[in-house]
């Protein structure tokens, strides 16, 4: 159950890049990229970098790493690749580049997820942590994966004035040592 939204306190919206991995999407057929691009703009955060790119370790993390020492980017979310097959490296390629990782994200993803499709849950790695103080978040490619990270989770997380708690509140804190 998610907490409450205290409308007395103002909205801060925070800068997204969102990468689809995929050996065969483009932005003509990426739906689960443009649920997110949908559910993230209508919550009021801005989409400042979008792209696509295939299932391949080393250009992941590349990509992961930079934006996660982009001053412009807060979050990062990422779609597909976090399955079980072979070709499926994305939940590794977030964990080389993470500083903490926030087992608790995937944990919750998986508990929303098992009241939609049962024990084919346990299929997904979706996974979340923190880099250069930029949130990253790991998603499975599926339309409703990314519906149920959304609206379970990262609408409320992303949202400041959400209670008890939130991400974006930590923000300020995130490389301090």
């Amino acid at each position: 159950m998610p907490g409450k939204i205290d409308t007395s306190l103002p909205f801060k919206p925070v800068n997204i890049a969102l990468l689809t991995v995929s050996d065969t999407r483009s932005f003509a057929t990426d739906s689960s990229g443009d649920i997110l691009v949908q559910r993230a703009e209508k919550a009021g955060h801005v989409i400042i970098e979008r792209k696509i790119l295939p299932d391949d370790f080393e250009q992941l993390v590349v990509q992961l790493r930079a934006w996660s020492l982009a001053p412009n980017v807060d979050v990062v979310i990422s779609t597909g690749g976090t399955g079980v097959t072979g070709r499926d490296v994305t939940t590794e390629a977030h964990q080389a580049v993470y500083d903490k990782e926030i087992p608790g994200f995937g944990e919750l993803f998986r508990w929303l997820s098992y009241a939609k499709i049962g024990t084919s849950t346990v299929q997904s790695r979706a996974v979340a942590g923190v880099a250069n103080g930029t949130y990253m978040f790991a998603l499975p490619g599926s339309n409703g994966a990314c519906k149920d990270a959304w609206d379970g989770i990262l609408v409320y997380q992303l949202d400041f004035r959400h209670r008890p708690c939130n991400f974006v509140e930590l923000m300020p804190r995130l490389l301090e040592k």
